[in-house]
C-alpha cells in the first residue's frame, strides 16, 4: 500500500518534468545541413598513388582494372594520365559528409592494415594528415603498438557543409590538411575565396600553423562553387521534433521504471533495516553521508569526501557551454558516446554524450557516482536528460593512465609516480569494494579508464559497467569487460570483487613494463599474448631478476628501485591467478602499496605464511 503511495505521489511530477514544453526542447545539431558530399585534400608524397588514394578513399574491392577512377578524375581535369601523377600536388578526392554519432559531420572509411603499420603511418601516409594518431586510438579497440597486420581500421575524416551565416555562396567544401608551406593568403588565392570568408569558416584558427584541419569551399566539376542549401524543408513537424518526442517519451517511461524500481529496493530495505535511508526523490546530501556510504572511520590512508550532490543541468546550458556540441569541443570517444569539454558555472566540466541506447549504462553511472563520492574516483557533477543522455563529470586534466604508458609525445612517467598512481587507484576500488553498502564491482578496471589530474593523482573513471551486490553474497552474474583484462572465471557468468583485482594486477603489469594488455610476440607472424602471461614466463625463468629487466619499460633507463618494481611484479602475479579465491583483497593491495611508496622495504609476498596470506587475501 505504502508504495503504491508513493508512486502515485511521484507520477504526476515526473509527467510534469517531462512535459513537452521541457524534455522537447531541441537545440539545432551541427548535422542539420548535411550536404552529403564533400572533397578530401590529398597531397601526393611518398610515391603514392592515384590507385592508392582511391582504395583508402573509397574501399573498391574490384580488381586495378575495374577500378572507376571517374569521381576523382572529373575532380581533377588537370591530371590527364591516371598512372603518372606529379608528386607535391594536391588531389580533390570526392567522399561522402554523414551525421556521425556524437553529432559530428564525417565520413568513417574502412582501411585493411599493412605490416608495419602504426596508427601514426596510417594518418601521415595513407591518408595525407586528413586524419590524426589521436582519432584513430579514439575510433579503434587495438593497442598502438599492437594493431594485428590483417585487422581493419575506422579511419574517421572530418568534413563540413557551410554556414549560411557566413555566406550563402559556398554549399561544397575541401577538408584541407595544413602544410607548413600553407597561408592565409596563399589558400585564398588558389581556392579564389576572400581570405576574410576563408577565416570566418575557420574561426581561431592559425593558416601557418603548418598542421591540423581547415574547412576551404570548393568547386564542382564545372569549376562552380555550388550555392549553400539549407535542410529546412519547412511544413509541418519535421523529423527532428518527431524523434524528440520519440525519445523523450522513452526517456521518460525509463526514468518512470527507475523510480519505481528505486522505491521499491528502498521499501524492501526499510523492511530489514529499521535505520536505512527514507525514500527521497533525488539522492540529496544528508542521504550520502548517512547509510548509504560508509563514509566514516574507514581504513587509515583512505580519503572519503563528501561533494555536493549531483545537479540537473539543461540541454541549453550544456549546448551554450559547447557551442551546441562543436567538434572542437570534443576530448574523446568512447564505446557509449562522444565527450566534449565545457566550462559549467564556473567549473571545468567532461560532458559524456550518450545514445538513447545505453540508458543501462547510463543510469548505472548515474546511480554508483551519486552514492558514492571518494578523492580517488571521478566526481559526477550532474546530469541531463533531454533529447539524449548525457552526464557531467569533472575535467581530469592529464589524460589516462594508458596514454602515459602507450602513447607517444608524453615524458615518461618516473617509477614513484608509477607507484603512486597504483596507490591512488587501489584506494578508489578498496572503497567501492569495502566501504559501501550495496558494494559495487567495477567489472571494466583497465589504463584507459584511470584518470590522471595535473598533480599526477589518480582517480577511477567510466562506471557503465558497474555491478552492486549485496553484503553477505559473493558474486553476481554478467560477463562483461575488456579483452586482456578479463579474469578466467568471467568465462563462466561468475563475476566478484576478484575481477576488478585481476584486472588491477594487469595494470600493475603494465606500469612495470608500459606494454599493452595484449601484447605482440611476433610481428612476422602477428602472434599475440596477454601480458599477464609474459609476466608469467617471466616467474617461471631461473633467473626471474634478469628476466624481469628485459621488459620493464625502457624509458624508465636505470631510474628505478629495482627492488620496488619486483615487488609491484610478485604483487601483480599475486592478483592475477586464475583462483580467484587466492587473489588478494583490495585492502591488501592498499596495504602493501602503501608499504611499498612509502619505501620501508619491509613488505614482500614471500615473508608472509599461508595462513597469513589467505587472512588478508579474504580481506580479515
Amino acid at each position: 500500500m505504502e508504495l503504491r503511495i508513493q508512486i502515485a505521489t511521484l507520477l504526476p511530477l515526473l509527467l510534469l518534468l517531462f512535459w513537452p514544453s521541457s524534455l522537447f526542447f531541441t537545440v539545432e545539431s551541427k548535422c542539420s545541413g548535411s550536404c552529403n558530399l564533400a572533397l578530401a585534400s590529398y597531397f601526393l608524397e611518398n610515391g603514392t598513388t592515384l590507385s592508392n588514394i582511391n582504395q583508402n578513399l573509397n574501399s573498391p574491392e574490384a580488381p586495378y582494372d575495374q577500378i572507376n577512377f571517374e569521381p576523382i578524375l572529373r575532380y581533377n581535369p588537370s591530371i590527364t594520365n591516371k598512372d603518372l601523377i606529379q608528386m607535391g600536388t594536391r588531389l580533390l578526392v570526392p567522399f561522402p559528409c554523414e551525421c556521425q554519432p556524437g553529432d559530428f559531420l564525417a565520413h568513417v572509411f574502412r582501411y585493411s592494415v599493412q605490416p608495419e603499420d602504426t596508427y601514426d603511418i596510417v594518418a601521415t601516409e595513407h591518408y595525407a594528415n586528413l586524419t590524426t594518431e589521436e582519432s584513430l586510438r579514439r575510433t579503434n579497440t587495438f593497442p598502438a603498438t599492437n594493431i594485428p597486420p590483417s585487422a581493419t581500421l575506422n579511419v574517421s575524416v572530418n568534413c563540413f557543409c557551410g554556414n549560411e551565416s557566413v555566406s550563402k555562396e559556398y554549399g561544397l567544401f575541401v577538408t584541407y590538411p595544413l602544410r607548413p608551406e600553407d597561408s592565409l593568403d596563399a589558400i585564398a588565392s588558389s581556392s579564389g575565396v576572400p581570405a576574410e570568408t576563408l577565416q570566418r569558416y575557420n574561426p581561431g584558427v592559425d593558416f601557418r600553423s603548418g598542421s591540423g584541419i581547415v574547412f576551404v569551399p570548393g568547386k564542382d566539376p564545372n569549376g562552380t562553387f555550388p550555392p549553400f542549401k539549407s535542410s529546412d524543408k519547412g511544413g509541418g513537424l519535421g523529423a527532428g521534433v518527431i524523434a524528440g518526442i520519440c525519445i523523450g517519451v522513452l526517456v521518460a517511461l525509463l526514468l518512470i521504471s527507475f523510480v519505481i524500481y528505486y522505491v521499491y529496493r528502498k521499501n524492501k530495505k526499510q523492511e530489514s533495516h529499521s535505520s536505512s535511508i527514507p525514500l527521497s526523490a533525488k539522492v540529496d546530501q544528508a542521504s550520502l553521508q548517512s547509510g548509504d556510504l560508509v563514509g566514516t572511520g574507514v581504513a587509515p590512508g583512505l580519503a572519503a569526501i563528501s561533494v555536493d550532490k549531483s545537479v540537473e543541468f539543461t540541454l541549453e546550458e550544456l549546448a551554450k557551454a559547447t557551442d551546441n556540441f562543436n567538434l572542437s569541443f570534443k576530448i574523446g570517444q568512447g564505446g557509449f558516446g562522444a565527450v566534449y569539454y565545457a566550462e559549467l558555472r564556473g567549473e571545468k566540466a567532461a560532458i559524456k554524450k550518450m545514445d538513447m541506447e545505453a540508458s543501462k549504462q547510463f543510469l548505472a553511472e548515474l546511480k554508483v557516482l551519486t552514492r558514492v563520492h571518494h578523492v580517488n574516483l571521478v566526481r559526477l557533477i550532474g546530469y541531463c536528460v533531454e533529447g539524449s543522455l548525457f552526464l557531467i563529470y569533472e575535467y581530469v586534466e592529464n589524460g589516462n593512465l594508458g596514454q602515459h604508458l602507450h602513447g607517444s609525445g608524453r615524458e615518461p612517467l618516473p617509477w614513484t609516480k608509477r607507484v603512486h598512481i597504483a596507490l591512488d587507484s587501489a584506494r578508489g576500488l578498496e572503497y567501492i569494494h569495502e566501504h559501501t553498502v550495496p558494494v559495487y564491482v567495477h567489472r571494466d578496471i583497465k589504463s584507459a579508464n584511470i584518470l590522471i589530474d595535473q598533480n599526477f593523482r589518480a582517480k577511477v573513471a567510466d562506471f557503465g559497467l558497474t555491478k552492486l551486490t549485496e553484503v553477505g553474497s559473493s558474486a553476481t552474474r554478467g560477463a562483461m569487460g575488456t579483452f586482456g583484462y578479463m579474469a578466467p572465471e568471467i568465462v563462466y557468468g561468475e563475476v566478484s570483487a576478484k575481477v576488478d583485482v585481476y584486472a588491477f594486477g594487469v595494470v600493475l603489469y603494465e606500469l612495470i613494463s608500459a606494454k599493452a594488455a595484449v601484447v605482440k610476440m611476433n610481428q612476422a607472424s602477428g602472434e599475440f599474448r596477454g601480458l599477464v602471461g609474459v609476466f608469467e614466463e617471466v616467474f617461471k625463468e631461473a633467473d626471474k631478476e634478469e628476466a624481469l629487466r628485459k621488459i620493464i619499460d625502457p624509458r624508465l633507463g636505470d631510474n628505478y628501485p629495482f627492488d620496488s618494481v619486483y615487488k609491484m611484479a610478485e604483487l601483480g602475479k599475486a592478483c592475477t591467478q586464475e583462483n580467484a579465491q587466492l587473489r588478494p583483497s583490495m585492502r591488501y593491495i592498499v596495504v602493501a602499496l602503501s608499504t611499498l611508496f612509502s619505501s620501508t622495504g619491509n613488505w614482500d609476498v614471500g615473508n608472509f605464511q599461508n595462513d597469513d596470506i589467505v587472512s588478508l587475501m579474504s580481506g580479515r
